[in-house]
């Protein structure tokens, strides 16, 4: 199980369930807030696009950079980043309710024995679209917080959290005056004052399938074991929450799927050995539901029993069965369009209309209207968001944000946008490349960036290796017209003129705008 918790802990999945999160309509909070400045572009500023919530023309996105807003449908965008209350933090859950839009917030801490783990650094809100926010310290016990009372019969232990190391929100959900948050080590939690308190929820632990306040239980409740708790709990290690209604809840553990239907007080627990027709896996990633179809569709990643795999499970009988689809791929989250549901993976965006039946990717993602004289072309293949909004779908990436204006009945078909972040030159005599040190067999290429003044320009690009002696062309008297702002376009593969990988170590390339002396720049090459 480590080598999972530590593949979440570092990617930081996140879930995606719009319309799950736009219901109930009914959570208010307090007008106040501090001012927060705004950076304003025409791109996001992060290319790790982890969450997308859509309504209308309003486009709020979770990034390893903050939060990115635009308001017009994409045109333009306002980056919370390197300022204020956000600092230079992680977004791990985006959430919307009723006006009010939720984020939660980590970075990467070092910790004896110079290991890094994530740490939660907290949540904020805005009701005013980013014009003031109010900020939440990351949810801590106090050491003396050891008890839960869960009904009238029973007191449970519980393990007190006292360090925001490990404990983020992964996700975010909303029912009638009540936040949830999902954490690894914090489990489950809510509050029903705006975030000023948070009381943990309780879960069934491994060797129980449901609970209910009028059972006698005898359990500890902590994600692991320990001095204070003698066993630790998968399903008490929590990483997906969604609300379906006023007072239906499915919670994603490391142990299988929980379900309440009044409140968050009793659970059922489904997970991949207690049922006929079960789950694939009893790590749960992520959830979503269909409104439309009233279907649960959750990420169901291999944990510890070798009979699980990777894949999708949905159920549109409340848990009671589960269909399995798409095995051996690691889902990330779920995005709904009408009647389809698209699931965003390693291996790009899969897209059901049939409820599973059968799946379709979209083709190359190519953005043929951005430059005049060129296209933009989405190359990775690894997608965390998908989100919806009439004809338009947004999908989120490792490597860039993508929109469709998609013609109506014609899947993954009509005109793609797609937006990449980039620093801006300082001069137009000048040149970068990124990612930097580069990897050419697991990036998805090295972005070359460079300007032509903003004129249409003929442009050689050629790879050189230490010594200077003749790599690869990258292009050859190819006209592009680019300003110090522009997108770069150019890729370097990695390959040499023969198509072979070149081996580690340091490369140099030259820019050649027109007749004017070419620009060079190093790459250090690691695989």
């Amino acid at each position: 199980m480590k080598k999972y918790l530590f593949f979440i802990l570092n990617l930081i999945l996140f879930s995606n369930r719009i319309s799950a999160q736009l219901s109930p309509e009914n959570y208010f909070l307090q007008e106040d807030g501090k001012p927060l400045n705004k950076v304003s572009s025409q791109n996001p500023l992060s290319n790790s696009i982890t969450d997308i919530i859509t309504i209308g023309d309003t486009i709020w996105l979770g990034t390893s950079r903050g939060v990115s807003l635009s308001v017009d449908g994409g045109e333009n965008w306002a980056n919370f980043y390197g300022q204020a209350d956000f600092g230079t933090d992680n977004v791990s859950s985006i959430g919307y309710n009723n006006g009010v839009f939720w984020c939660a917030s980590a970075r990467s801490a070092e910790v004896t024995g110079g290991q890094t783990l994530p740490e939660g650094t907290g949540l904020k809100y805005t009701t005013n679209l980013g014009a003031t926010w109010t900020s939440i310290p990351q949810p801590l016990d106090i050491q003396t917080d050891t008890l839960v009372q869960y009904g009238t019969l029973n007191q449970i232990r519980a393990l007190p959290v006292t360090v925001a190391i490990q404990n983020l929100a992964y996700d975010i959900a909303f029912t009638p005056n009540t936040i949830w948050i999902s954490t690894f080590a914090g489990g489950l939690r809510k509050s029903t004052d705006n975030g000023q308190t948070w009381k943990r929820v309780v879960l069934p632990p491994d060797n129980l399938n449901s609970i209910a306040p009028t059972d006698t239980l005898d359990f500890c409740l902590s994600p692991v074991a320990g001095k204070f708790c003698s066993t630790g709990n998968l399903n008490h290690r929590v990483f997906s929450v969604i609300s379906i209604n006023d007072s239906t809840l499915y919670v994603g553990t490391a142990g299988g799927i929980n379900k309440s239907t009044d409140g968050g007080v009793s659970w059922i627990k489904f997970n991949a050995q207690n049922q006929t027709e079960p789950i694939s896996g009893n790590f749960i990633t992520a959830l979503g539901y269909d409104s439309l179809k009233q279907t649960v569709w959750a990420s169901t990643w291999k944990a510890e029993n070798q009979s699980e795999f990777y894949g999708v499970s949905s159920s549109s009988n409340g848990g009671q069965s589960w269909r399995t689809y798409l095995r051996d791929e690691r889902p990330h989250n779920f995005g709904f369009k009408n009647n389809d549901v698209m699931i965003p993976t390693d291996n790009g965006v899969f897209r059901s209309s049939d409820d599973g039946f059968t799946w379709l990717l979209p083709n190359n993602i190519i953005d043929e209207n951005t430059y005049k004289f060129a296209k933009l072309i989405l190359t990775t293949k690894e997608f965390y968001a998908a989100s919806a909004s009439g004809d338009y779908i947004w999908l989120g990436s490792a490597n860039g944000l993508a929109r469709l204006q998609e013609i109506p009945g014609r899947m993954w078909q009509g005109s793609w946008k797609i937006y990449f972040a980039t620093q801006p030159l300082t001069s137009d005599n000048e040149t970068y490349c990124a990612p930097n040190p580069f990897n050419p067999r697991q990036d998805d290429g090295l972005k070359i960036k460079y300007s032509t003044s903003g004129i249409d320009a003929n442009v050689t690009i050629r790879i050189f290796d230490f010594g200077f002696n003749y790599v690869k062309t990258v292009i050859q008297n190819v006209t592009r017209n680019f300003t110090k702002d522009s997108i770069p376009i150019d890729y370097w593969n990695g390959r040499d003129d023969n198509g072979n990988y070149v081996p580690n170590g340091v490369y140099f390339y030259r820019v050649e705008v027109g007749d004017n002396d070419g620009v060079y720049g190093k790459i250090l090459v690691l695989q």
